[in-house]
């Protein structure tokens, strides 16, 4: 089975000391890379998604070091970079099109936020017909605030991942996806 490797936002301003730092994110892109170097070296495709937001907003600004994809899994030159405005990296991109033109027929999907463009991608890549896995250590989530109350990052993560695994995909660490992806 054509498996391709999804590497969603894992951009400068989610690390600490960028503009919206997310809680072990150094530990996901870890994860991430090595995900990356599985599939450098079998050579199977490999998509990194970045988010480019408009000017005024609060992070992923054209023009920023933010915006820049982190260092740890730059891409290389015969790697496709799919720039995006929204959370499912499938609107108004080209990522269906260029999974269906290389007949892909499951998706490693990992990256950043967990509540965000992974959730999103991940659900209209399963609503598209593909089989996902998500390697849910090689993603990251931040607090968020609703009711007046804090949910802690990791409260976020396994809740979005729960979800996720519910329906959508099959949700297992980096090992796991590594071994799932080589079959």
């Amino acid at each position: 089975m054509k498996t391709a490797l999804i590497l969603i936002d894992i951009q400068v301003d989610y690390f600490p000391g960028g503009k919206w730092a997310l809680a072990d994110m150094d530990a996901a892109a870890q994860n991430a890379k090595k995900l990356l170097a599985a599939f450098r070296q079998s050579d199977r495709p490999i998509f990194h998604i970045q988010h480019i937001a408009p000017a005024g907003a609060p992070f992923f600004v054209v023009g920023t070091e933010g915006v820049k994809i982190h260092k740890s899994v730059q891409p290389q030159v015969n790697e496709r970079v799919i720039e995006k405005a929204y959370p499912n990296s499938f609107r108004q991109t080209s990522l269906l099109g260029d999974l269906h033109y290389i007949a892909a027929q499951r998706l490693v999907i990992s990256g950043a936020m967990s509540n965000m463009c992974v959730d999103a991608t991940t659900r209209a890549a399963a609503d598209f017909g593909f089989e996902c896995i998500v390697a849910h250590d090689a993603c990251a989530a931040k607090d968020l605030e609703f009711g007046g109350q804090i949910i802690p990052a990791p409260e976020v993560h396994g809740s979005f991942m729960a979800a996720l695994a519910f329906a959508y995909a099959k949700v297992v660490t980096t090992s796991e996806a590594l071994h799932l992806s080589a079959s």
